[in-house]
């Protein structure tokens, strides 16, 4: 026991402070194992231990030492910026433990900015990118409360309320998939309800109270009979509900905050960069754009990577039909199914500009430098499906970073003889040039194997097809890659295009055989074109385009479909090609077993076949808003239904053919209004006897001489005037005006939900008929 004499508190046992301490150590411990889905590795444990460790110290010293709110919310925060550091952001510390400026700097910032950065992320987000902010500091604010009220107050259960709240903010702050849901929820209930049966039963209340009473040992010992009578029964309860669930129970959707906050970044804000292809060869044919540095051999330069069609441009596709638009924030571990060869290149920027930056492989880690480093980071995002790279600040001359990245092989067609193309679901194309379907037929019809296919159709625009940028000096070549000019490409008796319209028409001709094609503007040099020092130069001369087409197991393999430069035209005919044939379109190939597929294949794949109703994160929360509607409209419906007859009924009466019936009409409105105040008007009585009644609640005289006009204005020589109607009912709007401001709000409500009116226009009927009746007898 005098072990633990330095863990006691005034007026407490040892063993309550343990029973605190371990139960809040287990109840936040729950939410921290949710946290492992949402981080890439264990690493996010030191930091959340950490807090929690900090949190449960604070919290004791707190309490022994009687502080404040205003207290110990200083010393959290001290210990927030003084250990933040070392289990946060170790990178930003002096030897991984000593904070510096920036780590403060971070820390600050972070508390408003690391929520919405770990939002943005796509999941399993790298530890080193300053997200384990954001388990530390929810960690730490969680375990500083919770046991500071477990440790402070005789009621325990106020302390479940902010170990509640940590596993809400976990599960908000995470991903879909969850981490043993069942396990957790298990653990936390049966935590809790020990817990506080073992305070309960030491509460100094009921420990004075056996002291007090006779045969307090045979009462402790029943109730210690009952406590674990209630485990057991406890620990039935959950096992089997745990079973049935686990058994059972239908998968559920989870909505999370992820699903609900879209990063600021749209790609089709931005116009397609092969639109602007004639504006680089034609205004940067020899001035650098940017300079690579560490480019491998047959390494490429990605600008962009383009797979959507609409007869005008080729661009990214829309949200939800490809993963070309699919652009998260930059992190450190991108591209995790990336194989190749590892290498670093440093990009520098000189007269590029607009949003896209190139890339080289598959990236792994941006590391932006200069004096727009901050800026360039904080709007970059990147494409893991395509390897592109955007940022919202834009590039200018200055700029530069370094990529860690690796570079695919380069597979030879030997590997690919009979390998068929990736069954992946590509953007449906829109507005291709009807002749293209023949061409390509035409040109793969002697192709056997899908490597032979797709190499048939490279094949012909290279050695059919003539180069020239149509710039001043050389053979007229329009600019453009829409429908028209596509067809005028291979309309005409000579081929004249560059890059940008063999690029695209060896895209579109895939396509119509089924192929899973898409366009690539960037730069791939030769080793000519790279300096002694081994740095490359993109300028607009050497700019490329090329097409990329998926073969199944393999990923992207890509095709350059322009003719050489030095195959100029020798004459300029823009004449069509004389007896075109007849369109035959290429039977699909045969079905294909299928094959596996790398990881980032396999999940575009998957990605692309779910069916996607184009609601996105909308859709859940149009669902709950119907349900809610529905809900709103089933409670009020008895308002509605009643309302709407009785809606018709005034709107039948103001509206009859005849003014006097109108009159008529007005006064049934009134006396119908009062019986639903349950004033109890005879059926059948005379407009005075009515008013008579009536009067008696709301305003006698103005009543009666209402029923006196109505009899004057009905029975009276000639019809009233519509003027008189209308100041007819005018008065009988103002009595009923005052029967409902006499009335008290249930009185109100009860009134527009009775049905009495509507049974007396029954009734009235009938008393009618049988008055006719009578009548015709006699």
């Amino acid at each position: 026991m005098n072990r633990l004499a330095f863990l006691m508190l005034p007026g407490m046992t040892w063993r309550r402070v343990v029973a605190d301490v371990g139960a809040v150590i287990l109840l936040l411990t729950v939410g921290i194992i949710g946290f492992a889905a949402t981080f890439d590795g264990a690493t996010y444990l030191v930091a959340a231990i950490g807090a929690l460790l900090l949190g449960l110290v604070l919290a004791w010293v707190g309490a022994r030492w009687r502080w404040g709110v205003l207290t110990l919310t200083g010393a959290t925060i001290a210990v927030y910026f003084l250990f933040g550091g070392a289990l946060a952001l170790p990178h930003t510390t002096f030897l991984g433990v000593i904070p510096t400026l920036e780590t403060w700097r971070q820390l600050a910032v972070g508390v408003v900015t690391s929520w919405k950065d770990l939002l943005t992320t796509v999941p399993p987000v790298d530890p080193g990118d300053g997200h384990l902010i954001v388990p530390f500091l929810l960690t730490l604010v969680a375990s500083v409360l919770a046991a500071s009220l477990a440790l402070r107050l005789r009621r325990a259960a106020w302390a479940l309320i902010p170990a509640s709240l940590y596993i809400a903010g976990e599960i908000l702050l995470g991903t879909a998939q969850t981490v043993a849901p069942i396990v957790q929820g298990v653990i936390f209930a049966v935590v809790a309800v020990v817990w506080l049966a073992l305070r309960t039963m030491w509460s100094p209340e009921r420990t004075a109270v056996e002291a007090a009473t006779p045969g307090a040992d045979a009462s402790r010992a029943a109730r210690l009979r009952r406590l674990i009578s209630g485990g057991v029964v406890l620990a039935l309860a959950t096992g089997a509900g745990a079973a049935v669930a686990a058994t059972a129970a239908p998968p559920t959707q989870r909505y999370i905050l992820r699903d609900f906050v879209v990063p600021p970044f749209d790609i089709h804000d931005y116009a397609s960069p092969l639109q602007a292809w004639r504006k680089y060869v034609r205004d940067y044919t020899t001035d650098p754009l940017f300079t690579v540095t560490g480019l491998p051999e047959d390494g490429r330069v990605r600008l962009a990577t383009m797979d959507s069609y609409d007869g005008i441009v080729y661009n990214v596709a829309e949200d939800g039909a490809g993963s070309s638009s699919a652009f998260t924030s930059i992190r450190s571990n991108m591209s995790p199914q990336a194989e190749g060869t590892e290498t670093k290149v440093r990009v520098d920027i000189e007269n590029l500009s607009g949003v896209w930056l190139p890339t080289v492989g598959s990236a792994r880690e941006f590391d932006f430098v200069g004096t727009r480093a901050t800026d360039l980071r904080r709007g970059a995002h990147f494409n893991d499906g395509t390897g592109t790279a955007v940022t919202t600040s834009g590039v200018r001359s200055g700029d530069a970073y370094t990529i860690d990245t690796i570079v695919p092989p380069v597979v030879k067609d030997e590997q690919l003889s009979e390998t068929p193309f990736a069954s992946l679901k590509m953007p449906k194309q829109a507005g291709i040039p009807q002749a293209l379907s023949e061409i390509a037929s035409d040109a793969t019809e002697d192709a056997e194997t899908p490597i032979d296919r797709a190499r048939a159709l490279e094949t012909y625009l290279q050695t059919d097809g003539y180069f020239s940028h149509g710039l001043a000096s050389d053979v007229y070549s329009p600019s453009g890659h829409g429908a028209a000019r596509i067809s005028m490409l291979v309309s005409n008796e000579q081929m004249i295009g560059d890059d940008e319209q063999y690029a695209v028409a060896m895209a579109l001709m895939a396509t119509q055989l089924g192929m899973p094609a898409r366009v690539v503007m960037g730069w791939h040099p030769d080793q000519d074109e790279k300096d002694a020092g081994g740095v490359f130069t993109a300028t607009g001369e050497n700019v490329h385009a090329w097409v990329e087409i998926a073969f199944e197991g393999v990923g992207w393999v890509p095709f350059d479909p322009t003719p050489d430069e030095d195959n100029e035209p020798s004459q300029q005919n823009t004449k069509p090609r004389a007896n075109p044939k007849p369109q035959v379109l290429q039977p699909p190939p045969p079905a294909q077993e299928p094959a596996e597929l790398p990881p980032a294949l396999a999940e575009e794949r998957d990605q692309d076949e779910q069916p996607d109703s184009g609601l996105g994160w909308l859709g859940p929360v149009l669902l709950w808003t119907a349900a809610g509607l529905g809900g709103i409209l089933l409670l009020l419906s008895p308002f509605l239904v009643i309302g709407g007859i009785k809606a018709a009924r005034r709107t039948r009466r103001l509206h009859a053919e005849r003014t006097a019936d109108r009159v008529s009409g007005g006064w049934d409105e009134l006396v119908d209004r009062a019986v639903d105040y349950r004033i109890s008007v005879p059926p059948g009585s005379t407009r005075a006897e009515s008013a008579v009644v009536v009067g008696e609640s709301f305003d006698g005289a103005r009543v009666a001489t209402l029923a006196q006009q109505a009899d004057a204005d009905v029975y009276g020589p000639g019809d009233p005037s519509p003027e008189d109607v209308d100041a007819f009912w005018r008065e009988v709007d103002e009595i009923v005006a005052g029967m409902a401001g006499g009335a008290t709000f249930w009185q109100r409500l009860r009134a527009r939900l009775s049905l009495r009116s509507l049974r007396r226009d029954r009734t009235n009927l009938w008393s009618g008929l049988s008055t006719m009746v009578r009548a015709r007898r006699r």
